[in-house]
């Protein structure tokens, strides 16, 4: 895992600010609409801090645990209300206000998006140029007739500066089950085919698939990271040590030692390594894991990273006023995207291991704050618009489970009954449990893995 000095003050911050922002939604239009709010609390559990405000004496929580938060409102189901409040009680307002309500937390993390979006625009997005390399001919991209040296310029009529905007307009046409025109530099168009891919492929293996290999200067073989407890360490490999060879087979680039021990799994081999001007023979045992469907070697090291030219890189940057619409049209899309996902796996047609909790949110998180305000911009603004989502699925005991006990009540012209609402809630925490469990279980496998 990334620094822990890292780690956790970014999710704990990306916590805490995206639940403040969607609770602040209910406060706020409740308070507009005069429904009496008793306490704002970010977090559960034992507060922290806490103070008072003037109005209505309303009660701020920080609590000890920062996964959620939540709105108390006066509300007769919960206790006693004097008669002279009645009229500011949350279940004596007409359907439509307590809709209003509800629909506003989930409708801020939307608007949310919209502007960390919009600030990530202005500021300016660097990303490698999409310009191929050398690419494998059993991938997507050789065979739709992309060559080395083609730079990717749009997908679908979409502008792709980097390469992180061609996959994800791929992915969009992937879960589709679709074409994808892609317009090269050269003014070219090539098309590539995912209309009668398995509905079995998984999402998570379209990058492999697809092949996009950039024209990236050759790395050397000098390790930049090693993880503990794995083959490396174990066997003494150290950071700034240079590969030389694997079983005497001269290993030049980075890539020819992925090559060599992907195709390694459980082997133990001996390989040379230059350390300080002297050359050293260890002997590794190396690891395995899977990958989509296969085995594979693992040794567990990172390359030192290397500074790219210039002229590789491409800013993706508008103007104050140009980048609005682009920051409404990114939510929308990656809005529409995260349905898409969530209801292929509701069907079957894309894997549970998609899910991600609390650990994975807190590596992600880390990672893009030590990459830049841009890119910490960029995950807040993803993860918002997915609470969004999330929160108006019907679901109960999320927002969207009483949206739809509102609108049910205001076809039917009466409320849900208590029962039916008692029914749902208990459906909706054994659904959240599950959702919780799965995702949990997922970010220790990975983090084990």
């Amino acid at each position: 895992m990334d620094n822990l000095f890292v780690v956790i003050p970014a999710f704990i911050f990306t916590i805490a600010l995206l639940v403040a922002i969607h609770e602040f939604g209910h406060f706020w239009v409740a308070r507009k609409l005069n429904v009496k709010v008793l306490r704002f609390s970010i977090g559960f559990g034992t507060p922290l801090f806490r103070f008072n405000g003037k109005k209505d004496n309303t009660e701020f929580v920080v609590a000890s645990i920062p996964l959620g938060g939540y709105v108390k409102m006066l509300d007769e189901r919960e206790g006693n209300v004097a008669d002279d409040e009645l009229h500011r009680a949350f279940n004596r307002q007409s359907v439509y206000k307590r809709f209003a309500i509800v629909f506003a937390g989930p409708f801020v993390n939307f608007v949310f998006a919209v502007f960390a979006f919009w600030l990530m625009f202005v500021l300016g997005v660097q990303g490698i140029k999409p310009v191929m390399g050398e690419l494998d001919s059993a991938s997507i991209a050789w065979q739709s007739g992309l060559r080395s040296g083609d730079q990717i310029i749009s997908v679908d009529g979409e502008k792709t500066p980097t390469i992180s905007s061609v996959y994800e307009q791929l992915l969009e046409a992937f879960l589709d089950r679709k074409s994808a025109v892609l317009k090269l530099s050269d003014q070219r168009n090539i098309t590539m085919h995912f209309e009668q891919m398995s509905k079995d492929v998984e999402p998570s293996s379209l990058h492999d698939m697809v092949g996009l290999a950039l024209n990236l200067p050759q790395r050397k073989t000098i390790i930049g990271k090693v993880t503990p407890d794995s083959p490396a360490a174990n066997a003494g490999i150290q950071i700034d040590d240079q590969i030389i060879s694997i079983n005497g087979e001269i290993i030049k680039y980075w890539q020819d030692l992925v090559t060599a021990v992907i195709d390694r799994p459980e082997e133990t081999v001996s390989v040379e390594v230059l350390r300080g001007g002297e050359h050293q023979q260890l002997s590794i045992v190396i690891g395995s894991a899977q990958k989509n469907g296969k085995t594979i070697g693992r040794i567990g090291v990172l390359p030192k990273s290397v500074h790219l030219p210039e002229s590789m890189y491409s800013m993706h940057q508008y103007g104050v006023f140009a980048a609005i619409p682009r920051g409404i049209e990114k939510t929308w899309d990656l809005s529409v995207l995260t349905l898409k996902m969530l209801g292929r796996i509701v069907i079957g047609e894309a894997s549970l291991k998609n899910i991600s909790g609390p650990i994975t949110i807190a590596e992600v998180a880390g990672r893009s704050a030590k990459m830049g305000i841009e890119h910490f911009l960029r995950f807040l603004a993803i993860v918002s618009l997915s609470l969004g989502v999330i929160n108006l699925l019907p679901v109960p005991m999320l927002d969207g489970g009483h949206l739809l006990f509102y609108l049910v009540e205001i076809v039917k012209g009466s409320p849900v009954s208590d029962e039916v609402q008692e029914i749902g809630l208990k459906i909706g925490v054994t659904l959240l449990v599950m959702l919780m469990s799965v995702a949990l279980y997922n970010d220790f496998t990975r983090l084990l893995n």
